[in-house]
């Protein structure tokens, strides 16, 4: 199949970013949610994203209006996958919800589809293992925000076929990212790595070793990170981090994975970070300061 027509599953930030690379090179996507307010919201922020390219020069008025054009909003997954060459699932982080989409997708979807997933953290193999096309099935980890970062995570599932992984990666290069192919262990690559070392940040603090802004700062300086580790949770959600903590703790049976009792509190409560409002620091609409939260 000629990969002209993609669709994209979710229309969350990962989903309308992913949707937005796409159709601005060129590609007829679906965009299929089951939610027709989050597919409304999903053009809304493609189009403020596409007018920030514009100011910056990146794109022209042409290319916004195409790039709109190109995405087609769906709430139905049979209708937006029947045509398509390839779907990237990028969905809620939750596994029996992947599981559930991915049976759906392999029912309707053309026999000769691939079938990725933008998760983090989640096994591919086991994704795979609910599809009756497992050696179609792989890992596209896109990072945030999509149309601006350059890494694709390909993530080889134990069935995977080497000539999906080729393809995959090539259409990557298309897309002006550059992709590092890794296989199927708990975490990856890039969680596998970030997340312990997000962990110890929290732990630290929990320790009292050092205050919010001062460990964010001595990995900004000290490392040349462009974003100290506990701002980067908060950008990237508590929740999520400790889901892919707790993957790795699930997966490895490892206790240096075990997520820190600040971040388990933090979750319980609601401190999610950026998508709450508060986590670390403290967001105020419309203000780009980075206030550190009161509670520390």
């Amino acid at each position: 199949m000629s990969m002209q027509k993609v669709a994209v599953i979710g229309a969350g930030t990962m989903g309308n970013g992913i949707a937005h690379v796409f159709a601005q090179n060129g590609y007829a996507v679906n965009l299929i949610d089951v939610s027709a307010a989050a597919l409304e919201k999903a053009i809304q922020t493609i189009s403020k994203n596409l007018d920030r390219q514009v100011s910056k020069g990146t794109v022209s008025e042409v290319q916004k209006a195409q790039t709109i054009a190109n995405i087609n909003p769906l709430t139905s997954i049979p209708d937006g996958v029947r045509d398509v060459s390839l779907v990237v699932e990028a969905a809620t982080e939750n596994v029996a919800l992947k599981l559930k989409i991915f049976q759906e997708l392999d029912e309707h979807a053309h026999p000769d589809a691939i079938l990725a997933t933008n998760t983090s953290s989640i096994s591919i193999t086991k994704i795979a293992a609910a599809t009756k096309r497992p050696a179609k099935v792989i890992g596209m980890h896109f990072m945030n925000p999509v149309p601006v970062m350059k890494l694709v995570e390909i993530i080889n599932g134990y069935a995977t076929d080497k000539s999906i992984t080729q393809e995959i990666v090539a259409l990557s290069e298309k897309l002006g990212k550059v992709p590092c192919v890794v296989n199927d262990y708990p975490g990856f690559i890039a969680n596998r790595i970030l997340m312990p070392m997000i962990n110890e940040a929290i732990y630290s603090l929990f320790e009292g070793v050092a205050g919010v802004a001062e460990i964010d700062t001595v990995m900004k300086l000290g490392m040349a990170h462009p974003m100290g580790p506990l701002q980067l949770a908060d950008f990237i959600g508590l929740d999520v981090c400790l889901s892919i903590l707790n993957v790795l703790h699930d997966g490895f049976g490892n206790p240096k994975y075990a997520p820190c009792p600040l971040l388990v509190n933090m979750v319980t409560a609601g401190y999610l970070g950026v998508k709450s409002g508060e986590g670390f620091y403290k967001y105020t609409p419309g203000s780009k300061d980075l206030v550190v939260s009161p509670r520390f």
